[in-house]
């Protein structure tokens, strides 16, 4: 691994099998026997009250609600249009119901896109500014959305504010991580996660109301209201990225003594143009990591049957329950309330890790992440074939919203287990990291529900979920497969990927 910090999470340097094996909050600091070199600018000692690590449980608390409060919006903006959908085509005189669905699923293409940059802007200039800025412009395009004039103008300003509604995302793991140690970690990401899980159900709920009321366009006109409100607080972030921190300490510094010989203890001399053409292309060279590449495929195989949901439910319900836009949004809850039933086990993470620390020497290692995934992976099986043949056989409606219960609960523990278990890997670059796995989940997340009203006019609701059912039982050996061997691949010359 090519190191352009030599810490995370951690006050100082360490060594670079050190930053592969342990979460930075747990590593060393500098090294007592070696003389300190009086021009390295470093936190003052572990408890230094200038590293996240050390700040208030207030402080804490404070920014990680704003974070949260940022990702519950975006999730929520990128299905807020699946109810409505039929409305848009309507007034733009559309009848392609291809286009119809990707309004939606255009959000989560700018999704794929985004993490390239932020991921290593943040890592080059810290996670604040991308906040601030990426919530300005999130709010403008839509306001775009809200008066567009056509139809493939909703379309390209919904893929833009996509892009930027990608930041809390992307960052959010990162900016937990720089906060909250390892071992306390599973319980601040379920705080953090909330608003990803809670968010798509809660877009068509509100639409499927307000548009008959109001119409689409309001919507929208909601979205900026909110956005407006959350981007007040959002201004006063503090930053969390140790990188930054110290790269502003050390330029205070220079300018108070003048002494230009001044470095930071994170700081590789390399510049921000040379540090930002590399770290572009990492988050797509981890997927070359066999552990990233298949961890993020099976995150965004469970997250586009979501996103299939979200955009089928108005057909299913409309032509098979006749349900209106309210009733029909107000359906999602059974993937909403799943969710929030995975997050609960979910929060047995922490637990289990220190469980199996314990077990095998006290050493917490990522893949005791793992287990947790493989309650997940039976899930979403069975919630789709549940889905698939209830809706095949025109049951209670009541039924096929109980199989997209199993869903939701098992897209929220593949999304958890995977992101915990990337961020504890690869915690030196976790914004990377969690942008690889992002750009591919959300790409298939945009892509695959395009597919849908074909496959199921081929298919049916039952063949078609069963169909998605088969790919995902065969994900069930991954996570044994990296709970056992996870770290030996890690390690391996073999797989080890040069970031």
């Amino acid at each position: 691994m090519t190191e352009r910090l030599t810490g995370g999470l951690r006050s100082t340097a360490s060594t670079h099998t050190d930053v592969e094996r342990e979460s930075a909050d747990q590593m060393p600091t500098t090294d007592p026997e070696k003389p300190k070199d009086p021009n390295i600018v470093d936190f003052e000692g572990p408890d230094d009250p200038a590293n996240p690590l050390n700040w208030s449980p207030r402080k804490k608390f404070i920014n990680i609600a704003i974070i949260s409060l940022m990702t519950l919006l975006s999730p929520t903006t990128s299905t807020i249009s699946s109810p409505i959908t039929p409305t848009i085509m309507s007034h733009f005189g559309s009848t392609n119901s291809t286009l119809g669905a990707f309004v939606t699923t255009v959000f989560l293409l700018g999704y794929t896109f985004g993490p390239c940059a932020l991921a290593p802007l943040s890592e080059l200039y810290g996670r604040a500014p991308l906040y601030k800025v990426c919530i300005v412009l999130f709010l403008i395009f839509n306001v775009a959305c809200a008066v567009a004039p056509s139809m493939d103008s909703l379309i390209a300003f919904r893929f833009l504010a996509g892009i930027m509604g990608s930041c809390p995302v992307t960052l959010g793991p990162g900016s937990v991580s720089d906060m909250v140690s390892a071992d306390k970690r599973a319980g601040a990401m379920s705080a953090y996660v909330i608003g990803i899980i809670l968010g798509p159900s809660v877009g068509p709920i509100a639409a499927g109301y307000l548009a008959p009321a109001a119409g689409w366009r309001w919507v929208f006109w909601l979205v900026v209201i909110a956005i407006g409100v959350v981007a007040v607080p959002v201004m006063f972030l503090a930053e969390s990225y140790p990188y930054v921190i110290l790269q502003r300490k050390t330029e205070r510094l220079r300018k108070n003594t003048g002494n230009e010989k001044l470095k930071s203890a994170l700081d590789t001399g390399t510049t921000p143009r040379e540090l930002f053409a590399f770290s572009i292309w990492r988050p797509l060279k981890m997927l070359l990591s066999p552990i990233i590449f298949l961890l993020s495929l099976y995150c965004a195989l469970v997250y586009s049957y979501l996103y299939l949901c979200f955009t089928t439910f108005p057909v299913l319900l409309s032509e098979e329950y006749g349900f209106g836009s309210g009733p029909s949004g107000l359906a999602t809850l059974g993937l909403g309330v799943g969710s929030v039933l995975g997050l609960f086990v979910c929060g047995a993470s922490d637990k289990i890790s220190k469980y199996l620390a314990e077990k095998h020497g006290g050493e917490t290692k990522p893949e005791y992440r793992l287990p947790i995934l493989i309650v997940g992976a039976f899930l979403t099986p069975i919630g789709l074939f549940w889905y698939g043949w209830t809706a095949y056989y025109r049951t209670h409606w009541i039924l096929p919203i109980l199989g997209t219960g199993f869903i939701g609960a098992g897209m929220v523990i593949a999304f958890m287990a995977t992101t915990m278990y990337l961020v504890d890997a690869f915690t030196l670059y976790s914004a990377s990291a969690t942008a690889a796995n992002t750009i591919l989940r959300c790409l298939f997340a945009a892509l695959l529900p395009l597919a849908g009203p074909a496959m199921f006019a081929k298919l049916d609701y039952g063949w078609g979920n069963s169909l998605l059912g088969f790919l995902a039982v065969a994900f069930i050996p991954v996570p044994f497969v990296f709970y056992r061997y996870g770290e030996r691949i890690r390690e391996s010359s073999v797989f080890k990927i040069e970031f």
